[in-house]
């Protein structure tokens, strides 16, 4: 075969080749044509309403997505596209699980002083407050419980009989008005901790530690405009919550630096970071107290001795006494003050103790605030006294974070509008609405501690 029919060939199977192709494309085409006008017409039809139900063809059977696997897929592409949210959200729940599960874990953890390789009970604690307070009462409770020596500092021998009969605690009667009689006081008490002890008849000998001082705060304060304070009251008041405390603290420094132990302060905090109009006696004692202990925390820290102070929120005492909260409020009512007094006063004094006392945060009569459980102030307490690094400042209790915030960051005329006071003197009405509003805003602070 020549080369011009060779060529013709290839002529012709690349035109049959060409031919195929079109056909099968035309073919293609017009398959997908019918099909369409089918499905047209078979729409048409099963929607037509003059064709009886019985003769309408059924309608073409529709792609059916999984809900779930549609929002799967949203959620795919979100996190493709906003990767830097995406870890940072995770990096926050994985921070917050982690934190809450610390505070569970060291929540629910077994607390128990250290004991003698005999099993006696080696750990002493002082703790120096009103006997008759439902603080001092749980925790004299639960630090022997947890395996403490538990003594408690009494003023008069009628104390010291009543502790005996209500406490498995020992008093340590300490007259601080009488220098020479506390000081035999306080040597007697080292004494004690220096001397050999026997668990029982046979035992190797074993001597004591001294854990801390624990100063647990009298709650009970006046409260009023200040000219209706007398002056007596603040003098007193500054010796029994101020002064007995420095001079106790005194007291105790020597040992204390001896036996490398820790101080603990114990004050409420709700009122002190606020600092609301007719409670000057509180604000002015607790502002005391907190200077204190910031200074005598430096000295301390010098010769490596920690100090920590405690700032309280409310608590629920049921389980000690009646339910109480830690800002208890007593003492003059407005019936009690001279009549121009009461006229400049009384209003705004009434209306903000029934908005603070349904929050709970200065009276315990009718206040319907429930507070932290005070197994949260025992094991704060416990800690402090034990952990090797203690922190300098802690804050327990419900409120204690939230008011503290509040009282720095808020300007304290909104405060005082949302405990109620109304500039103005004795013109300026409250009435219900705005009560209901600061109640309201109250509550949405709590929430937050």
């Amino acid at each position: 075969m020549t080369s011009d029919d060779q060529h013709f060939l290839h002529v012709l199977a690349g035109v049959s080749s060409d031919v195929r192709k079109f056909s099968a494309d035309l073919a293609d085409a017009t398959d997908k044509h019918f099909e369409s006008v089918a499905t047209s017409i078979r729409e048409t039809l099963a929607n037509s309403t003059w064709l009886p139900r019985s003769a309408r063809p059924s309608p073409p059977p529709r792609a059916v997505v999984s809900a779930s696997s549609s929002y799967l897929e949203r959620a795919q592409d979100w996190i493709s596209r906003n990767r830097a949210i995406t870890a940072a959200i995770i990096a926050f729940i994985g921070t917050g699980t982690f934190v809450m599960y610390q505070q569970k874990k060291s929540y629910t953890r077994k607390r128990r002083a250290r004991r003698a390789s005999n099993g006696a009970r080696t750990e002493v604690v002082v703790i120096a407050g009103p006997p008759a307070s439902p603080i001092t009462k749980s925790l004299c409770a639960d630090l022997e419980r947890r395996g403490f020596i538990v003594y408690v500092v009494v003023s008069s021998p009628e104390e010291e009989q009543q502790l005996q009969g209500e406490f498995a605690v020992r008093p340590l009667l300490l007259d601080i008005a009488n220098p020479l009689d506390a000081q035999y006081t306080i040597e007697r008490f080292t004494n004690t901790l220096l001397s050999p002890h026997h668990a029982f008849p046979g035992a190797s000998a074993h001597r004591m530690n001294f854990a801390g001082l624990v100063h647990v705060p009298d709650l009970i304060y006046t409260s009023g405009p200040v000219e209706t304070i007398a002056p007596e009251y603040w003098s007193d008041a500054l010796n029994a919550k101020v002064l007995n405390t420095i001079a106790t603290t005194q007291a105790f420094l020597p040992v204390v630096c001896q036996f490398k132990s820790r101080v603990v302060l114990l004050t409420p905090s709700i009122v002190s970071s606020l600092k609301p109009p007719f409670h000057s006696v509180q604000s002015t004692i607790v502002g005391a107290l907190e200077g204190f202990a910031s200074s005598l925390s430096g000295e301390l820290e010098t010769i490596g001795i920690d100090m920590c102070h405690i700032k309280l929120g409310t608590f629920d005492c049921s389980g000690v006494g009646t339910k109480q909260t830690l800002q208890s409020a007593r003492g003059g009512q407005p019936h009690a003050w001279p009549a121009a007094t009461r006229m400049l006063y009384a209003e705004n004094y009434v209306t903000q103790s029934r908005i603070a006392a349904s929050r709970g945060l200065f009276a315990d009569n009718g206040s319907v605030a429930k507070g932290s459980s005070l197994r949260e102030l025992h094991n704060a307490v416990f800690d402090c006294l034990t952990r090797k690094r203690a922190q300098h400042v802690w804050r327990v209790g419900r409120g204690s974070v939230a008011y503290d915030i509040v009282g720095k960051w808020m300007p304290s005329g909104l405060v005082r509008r949302m405990l109620g006071i109304r500039p103005g003197g004795p013109a300026g009405a409250v009435d219900a609405e705005p009560q209901l509003k600061d109640s309201v805003a109250w509550e949405k602070v709590e929430a937050t501690g």
